[in-house]
């Protein structure tokens, strides 16, 4: 008799200010369990709501079949959180699959081509003293820890409700007086990033952009919503540094349009949001062999940073990934074994599947409860 899916259980862990992040559990008949994260999807009660329903749809599946378990998500219209939630359950299954043949997830993607990556310090769900002096000490203490490349979101004061309107000019202009203080503190050998956050429009963007010029910036991202693959081609062809986006895109269809014309310099799959292992795979290599730069999108825990660590060891061409700094010093601990990062690198494990699994103790000591 197949394994079969017993059940899948989400667990929230209480983080800081900046939000929370959302563990998936697939557990088997084998007693295997696979692992998966679906963090920041906007609402992590009707996350947990979700993934309860589909615990239920997928109870007694053979969970070795993932293409077919995950072919309703791509065949339908699904909202952020449907979205990562399928994301979560596909990371998990892929971890099943690992365990089961007792090979680690890149093995099936045809073996790591690097065991250690490099990764980008984003010190922005760190930072309390949203000011250029607090930027400033956290990106310091970043590159101190062997970081060679920090990023930091310091548009805070620009209100883009509908993520088309942006404010006034000396909101943005905090902004980038928070950069500049960034970049002098960390010299000019140290690559700095700037995530916008989708808060401008079109004409405003440029603006910024060119009031960034002497940043020395390697990379200007998502200045406008990646739902506007228009205004970004435009505003990439025009801007004096490169342009990334893509966190927000989910399987093939929406990712087709950055990838069959350089509407952006960088691409940034996020495993959480994209559909899983597999879509972050096929959309890196397809947009790598079009002359795109790839670099991972993964603000959030260790399970997205384990997950993106395999796929990404296995690409032929990558940037670096991102990693949220300086969150919570328990960070490592919630994995056993714990994530191992090292001078500015993480080091990819060789163990079956992810390699690592949920810390009972340290989630029972941090996790928090949803109110459905």
């Amino acid at each position: 008799m197949s394994v079969q899916i017993t059940g899948i259980e989400p667990s929230v862990v209480k983080v800081n200010h900046r939000g929370d992040w959302v563990m998936v559990q697939i557990h088997t008949t084998t007693g295997h369990t696979g692992l998966g994260e679906a963090s920041h999807s906007g609402n992590d009660a009707l996350l947990v709501a979700f993934v309860r329903e589909l615990s239920d749809r997928l109870r007694g599946r053979d969970p070795q079949e993932i293409n077919m378990l995950c072919a309703p998500a791509f065949a339908m219209g699904l909202g952020k959180v449907q979205r990562t939630a399928w994301s979560a359950i596909e990371q998990a299954l892929w971890d099943l699959k690992g365990q089961a043949l007792g090979a680690p997830i890149h093995a099936l993607f045809g073996g790591a081509v690097r065991k250690r990556i490099r990764l980008y310090a984003n010190i922005n769900r760190s930072v309390r003293e949203r000011r250029p002096q607090g930027f400033a000490a956290a990106a310091r203490a970043a590159v101190a820890e062997g970081f060679t490349a920090v990023k930091l979101a310091p548009f805070d004061q620009v209100s883009a409700p509908d993520r088309v309107r942006s404010g006034p000019r000396a909101a943005w202009q905090a902004g980038v007086a928070c950069v500049l203080a960034v970049r002098e503190a960390i010299g000019p050998d140290v690559e700095l990033m700037v995530d916008c956050h989708g808060r401008f429009d079109e004409a405003e963007a440029e603006q910024v952009a060119l009031a960034l010029s002497e940043a020395a910036l390697t990379w200007f991202e998502e200045p406008v919503p990646d739902s506007q693959p228009d205004a970004l081609a435009a505003l990439s062809a025009r801007l004096p540094m490169a342009t990334a986006s893509g966190e927000h895109l989910f399987g093939w269809q929406e990712f087709m349009p950055f990838i069959s014309r350089p509407v952006v310099d960088v691409l940034m799959p996020d495993v959480k949001h994209d559909g899983g292992l597999q879509v972050t795979r096929q959309v890196a290599e397809a947009a790598a062999a079009r002359g795109r730069l790839i670099a991972p999108h993964n603000p959030s825990g260790p399970v997205a940073m384990a997950a993106t660590g395999q796929v990404a060891s296995s690409l032929g061409k990558l940037m670096f990934v991102e990693y949220a700094w300086g969150e919570v010093p328990w960070r490592h601990t919630l994995l056993e074994p714990p994530e191992q990062i090292e001078g500015g690198d993480l080091l990819i494990s060789d163990r079956p599947g992810l390699g690592h699994r949920l810390n009972a103790e340290v989630l029972a000591q941090h996790g928090g409860q949803i109110r459905l």
